[in-house]
């Protein structure tokens, strides 16, 4: 990877943890919204991400060269594993739908988020993205979204220096909007973080940061589909993998 894409990836975690703008808050879902009367729901994911290794802290050009060049095996590696059932999200959630009555329609292609005009609407719980337009390409009345912002490792830096081993690492949303309105029926921020309790540098194939990856996909999953499960995180497991791919 290139030196400034590295750079770009790393500025996208303060992104993440919202220093240039206020949160959103977490909206429980609107069991409203997904009822037989609730019109059609269509259920889409943005492009997954590459597997990375952030960096928080390295924050100049060099020490993000450095972070890279000293981590490349574990990246390689992590780079190499399976995504397991994390495709399959919207399919999996659009099955959840559909068992509670919910009329829904997948959309295979990935959602562009940033292709989408900004909307100026004023008032609590709304899409800062004008999703209105997606009312009549999809023939829904809502847009359920996942969106996986990073999935692979995370690494803590003071600039050339880590401050602690290397952890599995998932950073998401996953958000309902009405299209009417662009108000939010629901939107969950979703980041897990997993360590080993071994010893996590055993190249080439790194059984324990590898075991952590698949337990942060699993238990990624899982968060994103609970508030769609009628009877619970039980409903969630037993729709998929319930081991989740753990090595």
């Amino acid at each position: 990877m290139k030196i400034h894409s590295f750079f770009a990836l790393s500025l996208a975690v303060a992104v993440l943890a919202g220093c240039a703008t206020p949160r959103q808050q977490p909206v429980s879902l609107n069991r409203d919204a997904i009822g037989p009367q609730a019109g059609r729901i269509a259920v889409a994911m943005t492009e997954l991400p590459k597997r990375e290794m952030l960096t928080p802290g390295a924050d100049c050009l060099l020490c993000l060269a450095s972070a890279r060049m000293l981590n490349s095996s574990l990246i390689d590696h992590i780079r190499s594993l399976p995504l397991e059932d994390l495709p399959n999200l919207r399919n999996e959630a659009a099955e959840l739908l559909r068992k509670q009555g919910a009329r829904v329609v997948v959309v295979d292609e990935p959602l562009d988020v940033s292709a989408l005009s900004g909307w100026d609407g004023k008032g609590q719980d709304l899409a800062v993205k004008d999703f209105s337009p997606l009312r009549e390409k999809y023939g829904a009345d809502r847009l359920l979204v996942f969106d996986i912002q990073a999935l692979g490792l995370i690494r803590n830096y003071s600039a050339y220096i880590p401050t602690g081993d290397p952890r599995a690492n998932l950073i998401g949303t996953g958000y309902m909007v009405e299209l009417n309105s662009n108000h939010y029926d629901w939107y969950l921020p979703v980041t897990i973080t997993r360590s080993t309790d071994r010893n996590w540098d055993e190249s080439p194939a790194f059984p324990g940061l590898t075991n952590a990856y698949f337990q942060v996909l699993e238990l990624g999953r899982e968060e994103f589909l609970k508030p769609f499960a009628a009877d619970g995180v039980q409903a969630v497991a037993s729709s998929g993998n319930p081991a989740g791919g753990a090595r």
